[in-house]
């Protein structure tokens, strides 16, 4: 019989980058605040190791790349975009704009 070991991996909860776009946003569009503000602090609690790990959370989220998505806020009336590096934790604010102001982004 052999003597095994366990590792414990780290816990990694998401840092997000880019948090002044999203107060800048809310500021100008009332209706989206409080829907950015609940987005901000649930990034901010979670554990994301994988695209499908959000997709859980989110399940209309757009997964334009392996490490982008694209959120819906306020039921598509805007569009959030962010590039998420799973293995570091970190959650960087791209854009946010209208709907129609994202039919103009261009990923990659």
């Amino acid at each position: 019989m052999g003597t095994y070991i366990t590792v414990a991996l780290p816990t990694i909860i998401m840092k997000l980058i880019g948090k002044q776009l999203l107060h800048d946003f809310g500021e100008k569009h009332a209706d989206a605040r409080s829907q950015l503000q609940s987005w901000e602090a649930e990034v901010e609690a979670a554990e994301w190791k994988t695209p499908q790990d959000v997709r859980n959370r989110y399940p209309k989220v757009t997964l334009p790349g392996n490490l982008q998505a694209i959120f819906d806020i306020c039921r598509n009336k805007y569009r959030l975009w962010v590039q998420i590096a799973y293995k570091t934790g970190i959650v960087l604010i791209k854009k946010i704009g209208t709907h129609k102001e994202y039919d103009k982004w261009q990923f990659k």
